[in-house]
């Protein structure tokens, strides 16, 4: 069971392993592009490459859906990024249980955005747990985990490619070693949970009166998705890329353009626009932008 890019290098390990892959769930169809044409999911395009059977329940709530499930008899039940909530019914289906690969080191950062949480409040580390799943969310025992490394130049992309591999890699010896009874499924500590919010295109409007390091990995952690943005002059600018200047500020307006290279003035520190996009324009390096759109000096960011 999945939904986007995140679940296909799981599938494709499961394949190439010679498990009998009964059928794929992923979520229907939905508008997309610029003619608005139902999409497929991209778990939906690999399986059917791959001549794996597809099934697109609106829920798994129904008598139907589960009755369906039932009739599968199945062993187990790989979850990554499915998107919908399986009911308690449905996880006392498959005899060794569901197996969900979460993209977080549990209990911290519980939920739909674990990527992009841990880069914003600046972790360390992070990593994927394969856990055994249980009517909460995200709060089931965990069966293995791997874990990796953040730097100053990690991207929710970057780090959302990094973590699918590591899943795909761990979900095979993590099935294969429960089946067979060499794996323990050790209890999360729910004192210590933290929940990753869903993110939304607002999470990503830049508040200037936060320190430099905030904003820098906030645009980090949202690059590609939703995006970090702010308004110059009644028009939104996506941000893609910026550096945090190690000098004080003496401007005590939070916003304000201190340089022709693109400076800006923080709530604390400074931070230096390098790459930034007008709405549908390509990307630019500062230079590139301010070619063709000079700015001056002065003017602030709403």
């Amino acid at each position: 069971m999945g939904t986007p890019d995140f679940s296909v290098p799981a599938l494709a390990s499961l394949i190439e392993a010679n498990h009998d892959i009964c059928v794929v769930y992923t979520q229907p169809p939905r508008p997309g592009g610029r003619g608005k044409k139902l999409q497929k999911t991209p778990i939906h395009k690999f399986a059917e490459d791959q001549g794996v059977l597809v099934t697109t329940p609106n829920s798994l709530k129904t008598p139907e859906a589960q009755k369906m499930l039932l009739s599968l008899n199945l062993d187990a039940l790989v979850v990554a990024a499915y998107g919908l909530i399986l009911p308690p019914a449905v996880l006392k289906i498959p005899k060794l249980g569901c197996l969900n690969i979460h993209a977080s080191l549990l209990p911290r950062w519980r939920g739909a955005a674990p990527i992009q949480r841990a880069i914003m409040e600046g972790d360390n580390e992070s990593g994927v747990c394969i856990m055994l799943m249980e009517p909460g969310l995200d709060t089931g025992p965990i069966l293995s985990y791997e874990k990796i490394t953040l730097s100053d130049h990690t991207t929710g992309a970057s780090l959302h490619d990094d973590l699918a591999l590591i899943g795909a890699n761990l979900i095979n010896p993590t099935l294969i070693d429960f089946a067979n009874g060499k794996i323990a499924a050790i209890p999360q500590s729910d004192r210590d949970a933290i929940y990753a919010k869903k993110l939304s295109k607002e999470d990503g409007h830049l508040d200037w009166s936060k320190p430099a390091n905030d904003l820098e990995r906030l645009i980090r952690a949202l690059n590609p998705w939703p995006g970090a943005w702010c308004m110059l002059n009644g028009e939104r600018i996506k941000i893609h890329k910026a550096s945090v200047l190690n000098i004080d500020s003496t401007v005590t307006d939070a916003g304000t353009i201190l340089s022709d290279n693109l400076t800006v003035a923080c709530g604390k520190g400074i931070l230096k626009i390098t790459e930034l996009q007008k709405t549908g324009k390509k990307v630019m390096t500062n230079l590139e932008y301010l070619r063709g759109n000079p700015i001056e000096i002065g003017s602030r960011f709403g």
